[in-house]
């Protein structure tokens, strides 16, 4: 199927889908922020609120998608707050006219707030049980979150891209060259590999009565612990100390951190910034990227990312954090 077919799903494709499952919608379809795949939520004739998810068609392998869902499962089997699809005759990735979809109990709740210490350490409470899970055995079918040839594949894909200025090309080429050549000697096969959420940040999080839930693992991959620790870390050195010990209070209550993944922080915070960039490259050519995301074809954007590379190239030099001797 082409990857760009979204304009297949029209309210009576979609009703249609969902009727194959003996849902019913009373309301209006609501296309949620969503880019990677399509997401609208409603309510059924009963006023339940139901969240109904079309896979971007070639991204994930029907496999890997339902590692996802596997993963959810085990997560909540031990009581973890995770919102699960809905299993359909024992069955929660649905199959519909040569798309894969599935559908989720809408859940409401609050935002995290990013400076909120106590919110800080529940967060890493369920991190820590999440993580533990995740050790236990590892995906079968997900990749890895980063490795050379990654790396090397979201350079290929920014240098390749027509949006990318000629006038800019040399210098974003150089500094790009000199980042992904440093990303490509830390030895990321040295870290433990554990089965991550993957793209833990504030968005991803609800405040909610039974517990900090984690939604949408659709970005779950094999990686370092740290992965899911570092988006939360913001401010001076100082603060992020402070929020870094925060939440490893919470998570050693659970599973045991490495100090050593430390030196991966900002590595990792330099690996999502290639690959956000090679994100929106290989998207370009579906018509919900140029409209959302327009300032991409802009040349000020490629200004401002040589000079986040280079601030980016600066910051692999320096001292990672640090546990305090004193913090177990």
């Amino acid at each position: 199927m082409d990857d760009f077919s979204f304009q297949q799903l029209t309210p009576d494709f979609i009703l249609d889908a969902l009727e194959t499952v003996h849902i019913y919608p009373a309301s209006g379809l609501l296309a949620l922020n969503s880019y990677e795949n399509r997401v609208y939520q409603f309510l059924d004739d009963d006023r339940q609120r139901f969240v109904l998810k079309f896979y971007r068609p070639a991204r994930w392998t029907t496999e890997q998608i339902q590692e996802e869902h596997d993963f959810l499962a085990e997560l909540a089997a031990v009581d973890i707050p995770v919102v699960q699809p809905l299993r359909f005759d024992g069955e929660s990735l649905l199959h519909f006219q040569g798309y894969r979809w599935c559908v989720f109990p809408s859940v409401g709740g609050r935002a995290l707030e990013a400076d909120n210490l106590d919110q800080l350490e529940e967060l890493g409470r369920q991190l820590g049980r999440i993580h533990r899970v995740g050790a236990a055995k590892p995906f079968e079918f997900r990749p890895n979150l980063v490795s050379d040839e990654i790396v090397d594949e979201a350079v290929t894909t920014l240098l390749a891209s027509e949006l990318l200025p000629d006038s800019l090309r040399e210098s974003f080429a150089t500094i790009l060259g000199h980042v992904s050549q440093r990303l490509n000697e830390v030895a990321w096969q040295d870290a433990q590999s554990i089965r991550l959420h993957g793209d833990c940040h504030v968005g991803n999080l609800l405040v909610r009565p039974d517990g900090m839930t984690l939604v949408d693992l659709d970005d779950a991959r094999q990686g370092p612990a740290v992965q899911d620790l570092w988006m939360m870390l913001s401010g001076d050195r100082s603060q992020q100390q402070l929020q870094l010990e925060t939440l490893l209070d919470g998570y050693e209550e659970f599973t045991e951190f490495q100090p050593r993944e430390l030196r991966l922080i900002e590595p990792l915070r330099t690996f999502r910034i290639i690959q956000y960039m090679a994100w929106l490259a290989r998207r370009w050519d579906d018509p919900a990227f140029p409209r959302s995301f327009g300032w991409f074809a802009e040349p000020r954007y490629w200004e401002q990312q040589i000079l986040a590379l280079k601030e980016q190239l600066a910051a692999l030099d320096e001292e990672p954090l640090r546990l305090q001797p004193d913090f177990r």
